[in-house]
């Protein structure tokens, strides 16, 4: 009997001790080079990570690669060039439950070369539940596909300047801890901010939406600078009075 209940007690044990185990890889971090990530759409590979860290500047326009076949600055200021370098991404990118540890750059100017860099995204971009430890630029990103960034926070510099959204795009419950920039930003098939916080403001100036504009529970703690806005061809005043009634 005591053998018995011994062995029942040490079955239980290490059943408790299976799931754990279980449990704590489920929820575990796994930790991903950012170099790593961007090989991958070089090779036109769908980017998808789950309950990840990713570590290292992620860089979406390939500056660094594209820096050295470049003409210097004084040569295309002289014949007259352009200044800005765009890249496409053709992939789609999902990231869910993710932290980045550094930059993630659709956009980057360099005032040394005079260059801006850009990245546009063919296909559908998911940075859902994330968190941007750092600076989150999207400046000038032309999104084709449907975006998600639902539940994400944004703890340093964030842009969405001039960035078109071609189809629905969800900002709704996330977090942006310094000024959020979305001015001349183009919604063309809605946009939902439903339950978005903003600690400091939030520069809408320019923006135009098409469709459902979602903003049931937006705390924005500092001002909305909304001079220009329009909502469905309304001023965005006139879209809160109208919103609400």
């Amino acid at each position: 009997m005591e053998i018995s209940e011994s062995l029942s007690t040490k079955l239980r044990i290490a059943m408790l001790l299976f799931f754990s185990i279980f449990i704590l890889r489920a929820f575990a971090q796994t930790t991903v080079s950012a170099a790593k990530v961007m090989e991958d759409v070089r090779d036109g590979k769908n980017i998808s990570y789950e309950n990840a860290t990713i570590v290292g500047e992620l860089d979406f326009t390939y500056m660094a690669e594209k820096m050295p076949d470049l003409p210097k600055k004084a040569k295309w200021w002289n014949n007259g060039g352009g200044n800005t370098v765009e890249e496409s991404i053709d992939v789609s990118v999902s990231f869910v439950n993710c932290t980045f540890e550094d930059d993630v750059l659709a956009y980057i100017h360099d005032d040394p070369s005079g260059y801006t860099f850009t990245a546009d995204f063919d296909k559908d971009v998911v940075f859902q539940n994330c968190e941007f430890k750092r600076n989150a630029m999207f400046k000038y990103s032309d999104f084709d596909g449907e975006v998600n960034f639902s539940g994400t926070k944004f703890q340093r510099k964030s842009t969405f300047k001039y960035a078109e959204f071609d189809e629905s795009a969800d900002f709704s419950d996330t977090y942006f801890d310094d000024d959020a920039t979305f001015k001349y930003a183009q919604f063309d098939e809605g946009a939902s901010f439903r339950n978005a916080i903003f600690e400091e403001s939030w520069n809408i100036k320019y923006m135009k939406a098409r469709g459902d504009f979602d903003i049931a529970g937006l705390d924005v703690k500092d001002d909305i600078d909304a001079k220009y806005t329009k909502i469905n061809g309304r001023s965005f005043t006139n879209y809160l009075i109208e919103s609400r009634n």
